[in-house]
């Protein structure tokens, strides 16, 4: 049963991962267009000093992608390739389907994910332990990303109510929050609302575990627990309201 999955999920991850990046790797520009983009304008506006700002919110925002990356992937085979109602066919369980359907987008993401690394070891000074913090806050990041992407994608009719939700929701998650610049900058009146994103809280950790801003353990605990509060309890909500047989 066990090797029955695991043959499902490398087989998920084949079709909808490594065989599009074969056949047109424009894919893998296209998933660096936004993340370098912010990193250019951070560049030419703010300086050189915001340049390592630009590279840990690179890494939250490729992370963060995959998830609408998902969303646009599940609506289409769901409304227009009729494919989801196949697998349901199966004996493919909801779980063994998203796992492998994550770990496709997340294979898109891996190419942009190494630059950033790799441009944050040459602008960033890590903390001792400070990569092991980057990785687990990518991680919680891409679960969040992952069940946020698979529960909203089973309530669209339509992949082009996909593509109108899928900006708002980046906004919300990736440019209001302090993703690409430091808490600091926002009025204190207005931080509040700012912690209400996800993604604040794995950019603080991010942030702190580069040297980019200070981090204590305190810090770096509440942090790390309040990303896997939300990483959990969007999992939970979308395993337990997400659609996987239509009504």
């Amino acid at each position: 049963m066990r090797e029955n999955k695991l043959r499902t999920v490398f087989s998920i991850i084949s079709f909808n991962g490594l065989l599009p990046m074969k056949r047109s790797p424009l894919f893998l520009v296209n998933t660096l267009t936004s993340p370098f983009s912010f990193l250019f304008f951070l560049l030419v506006v703010g300086g050189s000093g915001y340049l390592v700002y630009g590279v840990s919110g690179g890494m939250v925002l490729t992370t963060l992608s995959i998830g609408s990356s998902l969303q646009g992937d599940l609506t289409h085979y769901r409304t227009d390739l009729k494919f989801q109602e196949m697998v349901v066919a199966t004996p493919v369980k909801s779980g063994t389907f998203v796992v492998g359907m994550a770990l496709s987008e997340l294979v898109y993401s891996i190419p942009g994910m190494v630059v950033f690394v790799t441009l944050s070891f040459f602008y960033a000074h890590y903390i001792l332990f400070g990569g092991l913090a980057v990785l687990a806050a990518l991680i919680l990041l891409w679960i969040f990303a992952t069940a946020l992407g698979f529960t909203l994608a089973t309530y669209f009719a339509d992949v082009r109510e996909s593509f109108m939700v899928a900006p708002i929701v980046s906004i919300f998650l990736s440019v209001v929050p302090p993703v690409y610049y430091p808490m600091s900058r926002i009025p204190l009146v207005l931080q509040p609302l700012a912690y209400l994103a996800p993604t604040t809280w794995a950019a603080k950790l991010v942030q702190g575990a580069m040297g980019i801003t200070p981090l204590s353990l305190l810090d770096a605990i509440i942090d790390g627990a309040v990303l896997l509060a939300s990483a959990i309890i969007l999992f939970v909500i979308a395993w337990k309201k997400a659609q996987w047989r239509e009504s």
